[in-house]
């Protein structure tokens, strides 16, 4: 364990600040604290222009938030010791300089695989970055101010989880200079070159005079252990779900072993794990790991098909399926400001059980609503089962730290809320491979249910076309060997073969009569209405398994 000399402290250093020069630090943190979470919630409005534009697949998509979250995991509480070790300032305007960096490499990615290397890059980054926001503020202010001050950094994740989206979607609708979705990273790099520039001028230096050491080992074991994991839940179901997946997610268990192991022999090393053993003989905090992975994976699993059938299923434009998340954040805000200070409190561990149970019956609320008004469901039927989820997600959120931390041994405070926080984005990672996989999954499997729901209404209108029998049924075939075709792709860019052969044959020999041609036109429409019908059924009955 190295110690920094007294006058290296980053506490003695902003003992100097004056009252306006610590407002200027918060204002510095809180804009990179803010850019982080915005990337959080902005990218999953953004999905359907991302497969669009890019021709991403399904699991392209699955990377693009679950691989910012599993970086971010891994990566935050080793980056929160590398500001202990070299300088909380050095740290921040690193992670703030990487995360401008790896934001504008996201918006020029020209394929999909750039830009999943660059959110995994952006995500690191935000690594190194937000441990620094909580440990400037832990330096620049006392404990009797810190209240107010982390009350603050509440009320802007709030906000970042509303406007986020809307954000997103304003952007997006613009098409700024033809950048489609481009401009939702883009954004953050005149934002983060103010904070580089002023963080520079006006954070205060120093360290941790006491630092904990870093555990590379341990980081790169638990690297292994995620990857075994992770990467086969997205990538098996495109690769047909080949033995070797299997046996990755096999291997990851005794990797994970090793990684326990290590543990115990660093603490009686040099007493700098990344876990601290004795939390791991806490069963209370174990129990609660257990419920914060499961309601993360759940909560951040819940979105990415939610967007996907608000704008591809039902065909919301992206200002619409913006604003209709928005009832969400308003039940959490709600919920946290009415019931956080006395009920929550009051409840303790049962609040977690209460709102476990609201939120699942919010979900079956939507289930049900969603399955029974397919393309008729509009924004306001969504308000509330959404409300009661935000309602139910407030309830866990609000006492989940309190009530996982009571029977945490006070000096080991620090290092268990770094845990919980860790667990909290590989619980998003975890939960966007494994709903997604249900999700993606169910789509392909229930397509052929799916536009059998809509043939016979079809039939009706080729009928009412005088379109002849025979000439019926190989419409109906080529538009269903299509339509399920296309669920079952692998590669968003291509058009399947059978597609083609649909449009070739709508197209005609280019001498049809005008009456021909209207009738064409009819047909065209019918079978247009009837796969957007089949679509809205598919994705709605895909979220209802994945998320039910």
């Amino acid at each position: 364990m190295t110690t920094a000399h007294p006058t290296h402290s980053a506490h003695h250093h902003a003992s100097k600040f004056t009252s306006r020069q610590k407002t200027i630090a918060l204002i510095i943190v809180a804009l990179a604290f803010v850019m982080d979470l915005l990337d959080n919630t902005i990218v999953n409005i953004a999905i359907p222009s991302i497969q669009s534009n890019l021709g991403a697949s399904y699991s392209t998509i699955q990377w693009l938030i679950a691989g910012y979250s599993l970086a971010f995991a891994i990566l935050l509480i080793t980056g929160g010791r590398m500001g202990d070790v070299f300088g909380y300032k050095k740290m921040f305007l690193l992670g703030v300089g990487g995360f401008t960096i790896t934001s504008l490499l996201c918006g020029l990615a020209w394929n999909s695989e750039i830009l999943i290397v660059a959110r995994l890059l952006q995500g690191s980054m935000a690594a190194l970055m937000v441990p620094q926001v909580m440990s400037l503020m832990q330096v620049l202010y006392k404990a009797h101010e810190r209240g107010q001050v982390m009350g603050l950094f509440g009320a802007l994740a709030g906000v970042a989880a509303t406007l986020g989206p809307v954000i997103g979607g304003v952007l997006i609708h613009l098409n700024i200079a033809g950048l489609d979705w481009r401009p939702i990273f883009l954004i953050n790099i005149p934002v983060g070159i103010f904070a580089l520039a002023a963080g520079w001028k006006y954070l205060p230096t120093g360290k941790s005079p006491h630092p904990l050491r870093l555990d590379v080992i341990g980081t790169a074991i638990i690297v292994v252990a995620l990857f075994l994991l992770i990467f086969p839940l997205i990538e098996g179901r495109e690769l047909d779900w080949p033995a070797w997946t299997f046996g990755m997610m096999v291997a990851a268990a005794p990797v994970l072993v090793l990684f326990a192991w290590w543990q115990f022999k660093k603490d009686k090393k040099d007493r700098s794990p990344l876990i601290v053993p004795a939390l791991m003989k806490t069963s209370t905090f174990i129990k609660g790991i257990v419920i914060n992975l499961t309601f993360e994976s759940a909560m951040l699993g819940f979105f990415l098909p939610f967007t996907l059938v608000i704008q591809v299923g039902l065909g919301y434009d992206v200002i619409k399926a913006a604003l209709t998340g928005i009832p969400t954040a308003i039940g959490i805000s709600v919920v946290m400001a009415v019931f956080s200070q006395k009920l929550i409190p009051k409840l303790g561990r049962y609040s977690l059980t209460i709102g476990t149970v609201v939120m699942a019956a919010g979900l079956v609320l939507l289930y049900f609503m969603t399955r029974s008004l397919g393309l008729d469901m509009t924004p306001w039927e969504f308000i509330p089962g959404l409300l009661i989820i935000g309602a139910g997600m407030a309830m866990i959120m609000t006492p989940i730290f309190a009530v996982v931390l009571t029977d945490v041994d006070p000096k080991h405070a620090g290092s268990a809320s770094g845990v919980l926080n860790a667990v909290q984005q590989l619980g998003g990672s975890i939960g966007i491979a494994l709903i997604g996989l249900f999700f993606f999954s169910q789509l392909a499997t229930n397509a052929p249910a799916s536009f059998d729901k809509v043939e016979p209404q079809l039939r009706n209108d080729l009928s009412s076309l005088q379109v002849p029998a025979t000439m019926q049924d190989q419409v109906l075939a080529s538009v269903k060997t299509c339509y399920t075709d296309r669920a079952e792709a692998k590669d968003m860019s291509q058009t399947p073969e059978s597609c083609k052969k649909l449009e070739s044959s709508k197209a005609g020999n280019g001498h049809m009569s005008q009456a021909q041609a209207a009738i064409n036109q009819k047909m065209t429409e019918s079978i247009t209405k009837s796969v957007t019908q089949a679509n809205a059924n598919n994705f709605t009955n895909a979220f209802g398994v994945a998320v039910i």
